[in-house]
């Protein structure tokens, strides 16, 4: 057997511990499955890191990170933490600092609504019939989010509050690479979400998509302004394949596609790039979810999305993309004998726990 694949387990806060309890099972019955050894590596992160250390991402925690082969991430903060300084709240001090430590680029959300789940979806059936999935990428580590100066200061006599919104054409190039060669092992369809019309960042950003598009002449580019997407999405999900969006528009986007599945409980993510030792798709993977501190410890939570982002690591990490299929295969089953979790839970379906979801997963393995 090859060594152990080592895998830093940042549980965090909220339902976080939970929902990866039933991933890191799932893990464990993979590679006794497949023939592989697991490593994990649990560490504080978040909210309960602050009240046990005084940080959201202690040094051990980046330290263990740092010697690992991938991150599988929870959710971080809570109403607990709100009234600390910004810059020392959970998802600001540990989870964008993450992304830009690793240099964690391109965030892949896949919304996936399973023709069994058409009827947890906010839609009309008739826009939802026979399920869709959609893969949202998007750049992680510019935009608002990251440009300086960020700020909040009193200016005659008023407070005022600035971000700055900043995108380097390097950034842009590097995300649209990955979107084009992504496009390639799909539908060859890719669209670009930006707000060309009112911003200069996005007038860059649709400049250097259409001139890297013509590197992939068999990728069919296409351009929506941000507004329209959010209502095309919802007019004709089924129309979409692949979509690349810079950050804030990415965030707000893969959010709205997720509820469009029935549950954001439903949503993997994996955020790519490279370690510090300079190995490609080192990646952090974690559910697109809040920590739900309204549903915490209630044994309710949905552990799809862990289970997943799991998947993920396995596929995009580690290349395993045979026991990667494993588990998104037993997720359906599961879900084909129609077992739920309250979230998308409808007539004629069994609503179980949390640790039942993620037994019957372990079973249809």
């Amino acid at each position: 057997m090859a060594k152990a694949l080592k895998v830093a387990v940042l549980s965090g806060d909220g339902i976080g511990p939970e929902v990866m309890a039933e991933a890191v099972e799932i893990l464990e019955c993979c590679a006794r499955l497949d023939d592989f050894s697991l490593d994990f590596r649990p560490a504080l992160v978040g909210g309960i890191a602050i009240d046990k250390t005084g940080k959201a991402l202690p040094s051990e925690t980046l330290k263990i990170c740092e010697e690992s082969d991938a991150i599988l991430f929870g959710s971080v903060g809570g109403p607990k933490w709100e009234n600390l300084p910004p810059p020392e709240q959970p998802e600001r001090a540990a989870l964008l600092r993450l992304r830009k430590h690793f240099g964690l680029f391109a965030n892949l959300r896949p919304a996936l609504c399973m023709p069994e789940l058409v009827a947890a979806s906010p839609l009309r059936p008739d826009l939802v019939e026979g399920g869709f999935e959609i893969l949202c990428i998007r750049e992680l580590t510019g935009g608002l989010y990251f440009g300086q100066p960020k700020v909040t200061r009193e200016e005659e006599g008023e407070t005022i509050a600035i971000d700055t919104m900043v995108y380097r054409r390097s950034e842009i190039e590097r995300i649209a690479h990955l979107a084009f060669q992504i496009a390639r092992s799909r539908k060859r369809e890719l669209v670009s979400v930006d707000k060309a019309n009112v911003l200069e960042n996005s007038l860059l950003w649709r400049a250097v998509l259409k001139r890297i598009g013509d590197a992939y002449p068999d990728v069919r580019l296409n351009h929506l302004l941000v507004d329209n997407a959010a209502m095309q999405f919802i007019k004709a999900p089924r129309s979409f394949d692949l979509i690349v969006t810079e950050n804030l528009f990415g965030d707000i986007l893969s959010d709205e596609l997720a509820m469009l599945t029935g549950s954001i409980g439903m949503l993997p993510s994996a955020s790519l790039g490279s370690d510090l030792r300079g190995h490609f798709r080192f990646g952090l993977y974690e559910p697109s979810g809040g920590t739900a501190p309204d549903i915490a410890g209630k044994g309710i939570a949905n552990p799809i999305a862990q289970i997943l982002s799991a998947s993920m690591m396995l596929r995009y990490s580690f290349g395993m993309s045979v026991s990667a299929s494993r588990v998104e295969q037993a997720v359906k089953r599961a879900i084909g004998k129609g077992y739920r979790t309250l979230d998308i839970a409808s007539p004629n379906t069994k609503a179980i726990s949390t640790r039942e979801m993620g037994s019957q997963i372990r079973a249809a393995l």
